[in-house]
């Protein structure tokens, strides 16, 4: 299996990007996924610095991909979309239908595509993609009727660490926490560099708000779970960017997935670098909140 760094979901400081994928070049990741895929109004990145990372980045040996935006909403998020599908020299995850349109051969199918059946995965197959990334809300049951089931040139990646990207509305609620109107937002999401945690009545976290994401509260944890990936015919496996660490989990991931370390033990290390509880909820097809017993016991 390969092993992917996804998008940064976040909104961080243009140095910290810089910082964060000039350190990412020597991490042990095979792909590295390049752009915005959250919100348009997130620009201390541009395109052309996007691109410029992505050569650097190809210049290290990784495979880059650029993420294209989830929710297209503006004549100028069709703009950027257009200019990274026809960049001629990085593939791109295509997060909206509109962006498989433009794709042509040779794209990734993303998280936010709703590919739920064979018939769809087949669909885009056959408008060029080399590989989809399972919804996250799908159990590992789910996963294995697909795989039976997929086109045979079609890779696998399964997103298995970092807050879950759960869903995306036109309302951003980071600026409604602050009582501003979307397009005066003041980018408060640069206070939240991990999301703003979404509590209860009774104070137990149960979202994250990330703007116009809404996100699992838990860090989803699939780390135990390489194994079975591996068996089941996964090709690659997806850690999403967190603000602390990230470059130390990739580790961990890499070391596991090459059979180099104690899972048992490796779980509780991993556990450490958690900016919130964890969770498999999904992967075993129940309640994304809840944790399985031997992930219970590891934390």
């Amino acid at each position: 299996m390969k092993l992917s760094l996804g998008p940064v979901l976040y909104y961080w400081q243009r140095e910290t990007l810089q910082e964060f994928y000039a350190q990412a070049a020597a991490w042990p990741v095979d792909i590295v996924y390049l752009g915005e895929a959250v919100c348009s109004r997130r620009h201390t990145f541009r395109t052309e610095d996007w691109l410029e990372t992505a050569e650097a980045l190809a210049a290290a040996g990784k495979e880059v991909v650029l993420s294209t935006q989830a929710l297209i909403e503006s004549e100028s998020d069709l703009k950027t979309l257009r200019r990274l599908a026809s960049n001629g020299r990085f593939a791109i995850e295509a997060n909206d239908m509109g962006a498989v349109r433009l794709a042509g051969g040779g794209f990734v199918a993303g998280p936010h595509l709703n590919t739920y059946n064979a018939a769809t995965l087949e669909l885009l197959a056959e408008a060029g993609a080399k590989r989809w990334v399972m919804p996250v809300e799908f159990s590992r049951q789910m996963l294995a009727d697909m795989l039976a089931r997929k086109p045979a040139a079609m890779e696998t990646e399964v997103f298995a660490y970092g807050r879950l990207p759960l869903a995306f509305s036109a309302r951003c609620f980071t600026a409604r926490h602050y009582n501003l109107p979307k397009d005066d937002c003041q980018f408060r999401c640069l206070d939240h560099p991990a999301g703003l945690t979404l509590k209860t009545r009774e104070g137990q976290p149960f979202l994250a708000l990330n703007g116009i994401q809404t996100q699992s509260a838990s860090t989803y944890n699939l780390l135990a779970e390489l194994g079975e990936m591996a068996r089941m015919g996964v090709d690659v496996v997806r850690i999403s960017p967190q603000p602390f660490h990230t470059g130390k989990i990739a580790a961990l991931f890499r070391n596991a997935m090459d059979g180099g370390l104690n899972i048992e033990r490796e779980r509780k290390v991993s556990s450490s670098f958690l900016a919130s509880d964890a969770c498999d909820g999904y992967w075993h097809g129940k309640a994304g909140i809840e944790r399985s017993p031997h992930l219970e016991t590891a934390l």
